[in-house]
């Protein structure tokens, strides 16, 4: 018989912040990625090209199935967040929106259409019209800051795409994140408790842990949760929360990488990045 056909894509993304630790983490990532002919999108630091730019070109630029994007300029964040801290003056994050942009551009040469601001919030861009403008007169066509569920809790709620039409920006499109965020899943960073920011009650209860995980295979169980729950609900896309820093610190061999995109292969997933996805959002095509 044959398998039902799944319209639910995959996009493989990577924050990709740290200075040393992601572009030697990239490395692996790369050789993942073309072991099993995924595409991929990173989100990098506008500050780590301007110090390492020559060899990201190098390690990401001649692929054509990757993506590069903005993680803002130096990772300052743009609203207010419980965790990550308060926010700078208008002007100080206008720069981060705009110098991201500029040293992914200048970098790869080609351009940056979308940027995922340092952490992400629960609530998007939303209600925050300077905000939305700001991103939108910087030239960039999507964000991807919907990476928190209710509250700012974990997990990332299983949401679809939508625009910011209510605060006057309807060609700019939020593409969200999904799941954990991994680092936090494997206590990666230690000044937030798992505990503290767990979503009671949890809308995936199967999805919980009150510890960090141990081994990659409990990381892509826990994938394969978030994938097959958005595969499920008929989801447009699903794309899970990752740092190349802490998923080489964790695994070093990227089991968990190559498992999960096996997984994606033998399901028959159509595998995407974040700039086809917007793509096909602004286009109006079905899900």
């Amino acid at each position: 018989m044959t398998p039902p056909s799944i319209n639910t894509r995959y996009i493989a993304a990577y924050d990709t912040e740290k200075a040393g630790d992601c572009l030697a983490a990239c490395k692996t990532i790369r050789a993942v990625h073309e072991q099993f002919d995924l595409p991929g999108t990173f989100f990098i630091v506008g500050k780590r090209l301007q110090e390492e730019g020559a060899e990201y070109r190098a390690l990401l630029g001649d692929v054509d199935a990757f993506e590069i994007a903005s993680h803002t300029y130096s990772h300052i964040i743009l609203r207010d967040h419980p965790f990550c801290g308060k926010t700078p003056d208008q002007e100080t994050r206008a720069r981060e929106i705009r110098l991201g942009k500029e040293y992914v551009e200048q970098t790869f040469q080609r351009p940056c259409v979308g940027l995922r601001p340092g952490c992400g919030f629960h609530n998007a861009l939303r209600g925050d019209k300077w905000l939305v403008d700001t991103v939108a007169d910087a030239g960039f066509a999507y964000v991807s800051s919907l990476l928190w569920g209710p509250e700012t809790t974990i997990p990332a709620l299983l949401t679809t795409p939508f625009t910011y039409a209510e605060e006057g920006q309807p060609a700019l499109w939020e593409l969200p994140g999904h799941g954990w965020h991994e680092n936090l899943l494997k206590a990666h960073n230690l000044t937030v408790d798992v505990r503290r920011i767990l979503a009671w009650p949890s809308p995936m209860p199967e999805a919980i842990r009150l510890g960090p995980i141990n081994t990659p295979e409990e990381e892509f169980a826990m994938n394969k949760l978030f994938i097959d729950r958005a595969i499920a609900l008929q989801l447009p896309f699903v794309s899970l929360i990752w740092h190349p820093w802490s998923l080489h610190r964790f695994d070093p061999e990227m089991q968990m990488l190559k498992r999960t995109f096996a997984y994606i292969r033998e399901l028959g997933m159509t595998a995407t990045t974040y700039e086809a996805e917007w793509q096909r959002a602004m286009q109006g095509q079905p899900a």
